[in-house]
């Protein structure tokens, strides 16, 4: 494997995902984390740092632990990353009084096995404002550019390589390549990571781990909990008890749905739990949505354990938990502050009787598809759009109410119901309704009105850790807001939410 050690890029995440790309597995862990705490020497390949927002001549400077250049693995820095690299080895890095950001033409030493099969100049994406402006020892230029004379270093006798450029994003047009030179050539690693693979290296440890307990898997209905659900079943077979909780914030239709689909494969082991009062009062008079999560995170595991008290034998819980989940969850930016807490990740509590089981947490959303399919799960399933864990109630902003819930649920089913008639469906990532805490100044009927207001948001993304928002058609756009202000009872006013992730987030809490 390769792994990515994360300082702050906005490019981290696509670092791994054109590593995996190329059917090398990879992970991201924290920029600061211990040598112990990375994979076994045996299976680590090569070693990418990030870029970072920072600058290593901070005094809050973010570093990796020194160990890692004495591991004898191969090292590329990525900005950021070999900045860390010039700096640890007597180079010196400064402000720049020409910044470089966007596409850059860089004279290229193809001498330089990093840069095998490239031409003398190439176009790529810079995004800096520091340089490097005196060379380590040891180390020699193989890449420059205008603004920066050193835009890629090496030290073949360390096997340690650092560019300023990003590679891993789309406006460098050979950096697929670099990576590749990277990946195979220099590292040796080898194209065995598949999805095929994938399914039967985690049934095994999955079966290594629990013996002849039974697992409980937190079934939600969505594509992520599906598939752990039958990659389990064809584990441990009868052993797995799934439990599906209505706590009231599914989408309109949703329970009903979920016993016609379930109930087929799953039969008398599948649960239904009602729990839409108890999810519902312990919401009451939140308004945070970090508060909002950790309660329903807390809220599911209680439900969970008290099912799991009426069988015998189950000591673990199965969850569909992804890998954007456990990044925005989880700070791996050497920063405090995580962008929020997954009710399925920070939201557990830290204290539980059932052991996490959790086959897809290093999976990014597409590959969670395609193990769906090597799974031979239906496309109406594997296709359908994601859905908070959470549910409604991160759409429903501040205090969670019974009214506001059935305002949305109708909405959100419009919505639904005009992209798939415009068939946008299966062509948009995600596309829902959000109640918004404010009511607006209407007039129907020559009556004034005084209700809720309905946004409406609709993206694209890969893998959920980035996303632009849709265009969609005026003619789609109008029937939506027609259906929503004339069918809706209690909303006057429907807007359009334009915003990309970053700087937003998809869901609105």
């Amino acid at each position: 494997m390769i792994l990515v050690l994360d300082f702050g890029s906005q490019y981290t995440q696509l670092i791994a995902r054109r590593v995996r790309e190329e059917k090398v597995y990879c992970e991201i862990h924290p920029g600061v984390a211990p040598l112990k705490s990375f994979p076994e020497i045996k299976i680590l390949k090569g070693i990418i740092l990030s870029g970072s927002y920072g600058s290593v001549y901070s005094k809050d400077s973010v570093w990796p632990d020194s160990k890692i250049w004495g591991i004898g693995v191969p090292i590329l820095g990525i900005c950021y990353g070999m900045q860390l690299i010039a700096e640890y080895f007597g180079g010196e890095v400064t402000p720049s009084r020409c910044r470089e950001f966007g596409i850059v033409n860089v004279d290229i030493d193809c001498k330089c096995h990093l840069f095998d099969g490239l031409g003398f100049k190439e176009t790529l994406w810079m995004s800096h404002g520091d340089k490097l402006s005196k060379l380590p020892k040891d180390f020699r230029i193989t890449a420059k550019s205008e603004n920066s004379p050193y835009a890629a270093i090496d030290s073949e006798a360390r096997n340690i390589y650092g560019v300023q450029f990003h590679p891993e994003v789309k406006h460098s047009v050979n950096g697929r390549k670099i990576l590749q030179n990277f990946i195979f050539k220099i590292c040796g690693s080898k194209r065995d990571w598949t999805m095929r693979s994938y399914i039967v290296d985690e049934i095994k440890k999955i079966q290594e781990r629990i013996g002849e307990s039974k697992v409980l898997c937190a079934l939600s209905g969505g594509v992520d909990s599906y598939v752990a659900a039958i990659m389990l079943n064809r584990a441990i077979g009868k052993r797995l008890l799934c439990v599906y909780v209505d706590h009231g914030f599914q989408k309109f239709g949703e329970t009903k749905r979920i016993r016609e689909i379930f109930c087929k494969e799953f039969g008398e082991n599948l649960i239904v739990v009602d729990a839409k009062k108890i999810f519902l009062s312990k919401l009451k008079g939140i308004i945070d949505p970090e508060k909002k999560r950790k309660i329903i995170g807390h809220t599911f595991i209680e439900v969970f354990n008290k099912e799991a008290r009426k069988f015998k034998d189950i000591n673990f819980l199965l969850q569909g938990t992804i890998y954007p989940d456990v990044i925005e969850s989880i700070s791996v930016k050497g920063s405090k502050v995580a962008i929020k807490s997954h009710h399925n990740v920070a939201g557990l509590p830290r204290k539980m009787k059932m052991k996490l089981i959790e086959p897809l947490k290093f999976l990014f959303k597409d590959e969670v598809r395609a193990l769906g399919r090597e799974l031979k799960i239906s496309e109406e399933i594997i296709n359908r759009q994601p859905f908070p864990g959470p549910g409604l109630a991160v759409r429903v902003l501040g205090y969670v109410t019974e009214e506001k819930l059935n305002i949305l649920k109708v909405a959100d089913n419009i919505v639904t119901e005009e992209i798939k008639k415009a068939k946008l469906y299966e062509k948009i990532w995600q596309s829902f309704a959000v109640i918004l805490p404010i009511r607006t100044v209407g007039v129907m009927g020559d009556a004034r009105t005084y209700e809720y207001v309905i946004a409406i948001r609709a993206v694209n993304s890969e893998d959920a850790m980035t996303a632009d928002w849709v265009k969609l058609p005026y003619e789609v756009l109008s029937r939506i807001s027609s259906r929503v202000t004339n069918e809706v009872k209690g909303v006057n006013r429907v807007v359009y939410d334009i915003s990309n992730k970053p700087p937003s987030t998809i869901e609105w809490e």
